[in-house]
């Protein structure tokens, strides 16, 4: 049997954190907002939640990028790439939609549910990168990315008496089967979810590592959260919430412990994404998605009491096997022109 190739999967230490830090950080995210619940319900406005947490990104990145560089740069890039900042829009609303269906989804589907169907995003991923970067996969790729694909249908599958639980939906029914109009709608929406994931992580590592190869990345950054709130604020006017949102009522709704712990989590958790595909890329990104599963059963049952079946085991068996396969051949993307500066920082997080 082949050996984990650590070096092609880890090109630096540092990208090695990135790794671990983002599958944490997106173990608990499930977790979170799922506690943030009230009988499947939310007690606060979930667009102005992303919105908030879109603002809290951007002071971020602003904020890391000033350590090492003055206020009127970061507004002189701004100016100059400013093309990129338009280019930006389209990951950005997909994002958008993606923050804004998690919160739905997850009223519909326990957290490890929830995170074992986006694992479906896999191959539609696989082939975007392949189609957007031009690099085609190997055997083994598919065959890893396929068996990822099967654990996900083999959560699906009941091996007990009590389907409906054991798939995950938290609202049951009279019927025995899983298409009822329920399901079919809250699979609709997961799907809807993983398209937007799928497409958005791919066109970002391409922003990253090609169009804005040259560019800081906490300048990109900005970009994205600067199109996110924009595309946020669309939302809320579409919806004629914009000044229900605003009100001091949602806000004093919003600004409590659970609703602060959800927007920091999301908020830590799209900066260390955006050096995630700086560092790594998408390929892997997804298969990051897929180890989670592990903690998100764990800590589901420790913190929300929600059982482990049968079939959830022996989806994170196969998902884990995936992995490993994965694991010996995997993907090398890596940002092509780059340039170094004096202020750089994405350099400096390359830095072994």
């Amino acid at each position: 049997m082949g050996k984990i190739s650590w070096s092609e999967l880890f090109p630096t230490n540092v990208s090695f954190v990135i790794f671990a830090s983002y599958i944490l950080l997106f173990s608990i995210q499930g977790v979170i907002v799922t506690s943030s619940q009230s009988g499947n319900k939310y007690n606060y406005d979930v667009t102005t939640v992303v919105l908030l947490t879109e603002f809290v990104k951007l002071i971020a990145s602003s904020i890391l990028y000033c350590k090492d560089n003055n206020i009127r740069s970061l507004f002189l890039e701004v100016c100059e790439h400013w093309k990129l900042l338009a280019l930006y829009l389209i990951p950005a609303f997909l994002y958008s939609l993606y923050n804004n269906l998690a919160f739905h989804n997850l009223t519909q589907f326990d957290p490890t549910t929830y995170n074992i169907l986006l694992q479906f995003r896999v191959v539609i991923t696989a082939i975007l990168f392949q189609i957007i970067f031009r690099k085609k996969l190997s055997k083994k790729q598919w065959l890893s990315l396929l068996l990822l694909t099967l654990g996900c249908i083999i959560k699906q599958i009941s091996f007990g008496a009590d389907y409906l639980n054991d798939s995950g939906l938290k609202t049951a029914t009279n019927s025995s089967s899983i298409f009822t109009t329920f399901a079919i709608s809250s699979l609709l929406f997961i799907f809807i979810q993983i398209l937007c994931s799928c497409f958005a992580g791919v066109y970002n590592e391409h922003l990253l590592k090609s169009a804005g190869a040259d560019v800081n990345i906490f300048i990109q950054n900005v970009f994205m959260y600067l199109d996110s709130i924009l595309c946020n604020a669309g939302i809320l006017l579409v919806q004629g919430k914009f000044l229900a949102a605003i009100s001091s009522h949602n806000l004093e709704q919003t600004l409590n412990l659970g609703v602060i712990l959800v927007v920091a989590n999301n908020a830590t958790v799209g900066i260390i994404t955006s050096f995630f595909l700086k560092t790594l890329n998408s390929i892997l990104k997804v298969f990051a998605s897929s180890l989670e599963l592990v903690l998100v059963a764990i800590f589901t049952f420790v913190f929300l009491n929600v059982p482990i079946y049968l079939n959830t085991v022996i989806s994170i068996i196969t998902i884990l096997i995936a992995v490993y396969l994965y694991s010996q051949n995997p993907v090398s993307n890596a940002p092509v022109n780059k340039r170094v500066t004096k202020h750089d920082d994405e350099d400096k997080l390359l830095e072994v």
